[in-house]
């Protein structure tokens, strides 16, 4: 009897090293394989390229090249912003802070993007002011940084992209510009008197321009294109801020200098997976930036982004291999400077916090279906890579999930900077070879 049970359990321990023996087989061939191709390929070949292949539950690192170092990962860095989300706020977005006193409501922001966002609609948090019945008091003053992150490109003022912080935003800080009955319109309506017809303004493609430092809009004289919608960003401040309240509102709104006790209340306005899903499929940078404000919300009294990269880095990453350099939470900076080895660390992590990759996978582009990534891969209803691009000019990145034929699920990290092809060709080429690793692995 005792012979038999030593036989049987040296079977299965050579069966699972046999087991071991093919895996480490075909990981190594699979190395070898994306060496080759990364090494030989004319549109990948002449510019700096980071590549790690990981097993999802982080034990064997399959291929790297250049995973150490630094590179520039443009959206990529809402993934950190992403992982920071599931561990201060994974539940619902707190939207007001507020206290009553007698018959006054005063209340604070706390950076909350999903404030009438323009796809989510949030309105709870609005709601609660409006039926209040109370003399409503707005405290400004818990953010006092810049309008713009570390490192923003200032000529993109005018672009919806670049959206401006705030720390009680309204419809992304954005104004919507669109042809109704022959004219043009704006949403929301306070701003009807800042636009006007410039007829000095001459331009190819038809556009509403606002001034750089003043909320006034113009558009060149012409015939309006049927269709016309454009989305700027106006000019924020407190004042603005409070007229947008009250026209909202339909309410009087009144300021007051008081600064937050630790014991107000919390409105939240919207779950936050919802949020999540809105800032990762599109890309959207305002959603991102807003979060590093609400994530500040949950330890301290000041909205700042930059304390709050560094309370995440502190609390929950100290283990990345590389120190990253995070200055912004939607990677519109360029002074950001990521390792494809930590992102692959992060994205384990990430599926280790979600742990339900079908929601986790719901949240994330997908290669040829939806998202950033769905002309980076052949269309498709059933897509295999899962994750995010990072797009600036002369860099192009993924970072994600890759299921594969054989049913493994894979971590990876493809940058690339500093090329001179167009994005279309190297995003193709990586397409290739993201193809090939989920065929024959």
């Amino acid at each position: 009897m005792k012979f038999k049970i030593v036989r049987g359990v040296s079977l299965l321990f050579a069966l699972l090293l046999m087991m071991l023996f093919e895996r480490c087989t075909v990981n190594q061939q699979m190395a070898k394989r994306i060496d080759h191709f990364l090494r030989e390929s004319p549109v990948l070949s002449d510019h700096h390229i980071g590549f790690a292949l990981s097993a999802s539950d982080g034990k064997e690192m399959i291929y790297q090249r250049d995973a150490d170092k630094y590179f520039i990962p443009a959206s990529n860095m809402k993934l950190f912003t992403f992982y920071a989300g599931l561990k201060l706020i994974p539940d619902s977005i707190p939207s007001l802070r507020y206290i009553e006193r007698g018959d006054s409501l005063i209340f604070w922001g706390t950076g909350d993007p999903s404030l009438l966002e323009w796809n989510l609609k949030g309105d709870r948090a609005l709601k609660f002011l409006k039926t209040s019945h109370k003399q409503l008091f707005f405290a400004p003053g818990r953010y006092n940084g810049n309008t713009y992150g570390l490192g923003w490109a200032w000529d993109d003022y005018n672009d919806y992209f670049q959206a401006e912080i705030s720390e009680l935003p309204l419809q992304d800080n954005l104004l919507l510009f669109s042809k109704e009955k022959g004219k043009i319109s704006v949403v929301p309506g306070y701003f009807n008197d800042c636009l006007r017809r410039d007829s000095q303004v001459r331009s190819k493609d038809f556009l509403v321009t606002r001034k750089v430092e003043d909320n006034e809009f113009s558009y060149p004289v012409g015939l309006i294109p049927e269709g016309f919608r454009q989305l700027v960003p106006y000019k924020t401040s407190t004042q603005v801020t409070l007229n947008l309240l009250r026209d909202t509102l339909g309410l009087p709104v009144q300021l007051i200098d008081l600064r937050m006790p630790p014991d107000a209340k919390t409105i939240y306005n919207m779950k936050s997976e919802d949020v999540f899903r809105a800032m990762l499929l599109p890309s959207d940078n305002f959603i991102a930036e807003q979060l590093l404000l609400v994530y500040a919300n949950q330890f301290q009294q000041q909205l700042n982004s930059t304390e709050a990269i560094h309370y995440i880095l502190d609390k929950y990453l100290k283990m990345l291999p590389d120190r990253p350099r995070w200055v912004d939470g939607s990677g519109l900076s360029r002074m950001n400077l990521i390792t494809p080895r930590d992102m692959v660390l992060l994205l384990q992590l990430i599926d280790r916090e979600m742990n339900n990759r079908e929601k986790l996978f719901s949240m994330l582009p997908a290669g040829g279906q939806r998202g950033t990534l769905k002309n980076a891969y052949p269309q498709t209803d059933h897509p295999f890579v899962f994750g995010k691009t990072g797009t600036f000019s002369n860099n192009y990145n993924q970072s994600g999930y890759i299921q594969t034929k054989k049913g493994r699920t894979l971590v990876f990290s493809f940058m690339n900077n500093n090329f001179m092809d167009p994005i279309r060709d190297v995003r193709a080429e990586m397409a290739v070879l993201m193809t090939y690793i989920h065929d024959n692995f």
